[in-house]
């Protein structure tokens, strides 16, 4: 291992220090802005996606469930309690989906590099 005659003072260790800190702190700021900005448009193009397919699928359930209302009432159940049923079955299935969806987005997003690779990092040079 070679050893350098390279004699510095103890200030200008301090301010190498303080600038390799700053530019530290710059680029993770920069990469916890990408991390996010990436999370925002996968949030985005998963709303727009979700709401475009609930478009098109609302005329299809309704039709859908009308039929099933049609059929139990040819199995010989009054119109009212097939009606009842397929309503009643479609309201917990809607609010399942709802609670879970509700979950799902209340998890937290937080930019897990950022966060992690600073501590990672910091012996090297």
């Amino acid at each position: 291992m070679a050893v350098s005659n390279y004699a510095r003072s103890i200030p200008d260790i301090f301010v190498d220090a303080v600038n390799q800190f700053t530019s530290l702190v710059r680029k993770e700021t920069q990469l916890a802005r990408t991390e996010m900005s990436e999370k925002l448009t996968e949030l985005a193009v998963g709303l727009g996606l979700l709401v475009g397919g609930s478009v098109l699928l609302i005329p299809a359930l309704v039709i859908l469930l009308q039929a099933a209302v049609a059929a139990l009432v040819d199995a010989k159940i009054a119109m009212v309690w097939a009606t009842l049923i397929v309503g009643g079955a479609a309201l917990v299935l809607g609010l399942v989906l709802l609670a879970v969806g509700i979950w799902r987005l209340a998890k937290p997003k937080i930019p897990a590099r950022s966060l992690r690779e600073p501590w990672m990092n910091c012996g090297s040079g």
